[in-house]
């Protein structure tokens, strides 16, 4: 009989520390997931500037990309590379063929549709069914 109390207090302890180490890491994950959303959103906020936007990044290589800049009234193109940026032209906004950009707080996607518009759709073809 004692030999029996003995095993079943043998797992009880085991499933205990089981419980337990679920739980920790459970806490350990959480505190990384705000601890995450924190530091985005007070990055988002330090980089978020009035006078200098990057409006349009596009890769052409490993390490190296295009940026449209806006600074203040005028439009900058430059090359980004690995450890250098180099000016490429200047743009007046009349020079510029897509002007989706401007519509600030309208997302665009990358065949150049609001998400609302899509949204839109999405639920005048639902309707439809």
């Amino acid at each position: 009989m004692k030999i029996v109390m003995l095993s079943l207090t043998a797992s009880m302890e085991s499933f205990l520390q089981l419980i337990s180490a679920l739980l920790i890491f459970a806490f350990v994950l959480l505190i990384t997931y705000f601890t995450t959303r924190w530091v985005g959103s007070y990055q988002k906020v330090r980089m978020k500037s009035r006078n200098l936007q990057i409006l349009e990044s596009l890769s052409v290589g490993n390490n190296k990309s295009i940026c449209l800049l806006k600074t203040g009234t005028e439009y900058l193109v430059v090359a980004v590379g690995k450890d250098e940026i180099h000016p490429l032209v200047t743009l007046q906004e009349e020079q510029l063929t897509d002007t989706a950009f401007l519509n600030e707080g309208v997302e665009m996607t990358a065949g150049g549709e609001s998400f609302q518009e899509i949204l839109g759709q999405l639920k005048d073809k639902m309707s439809k069914k």
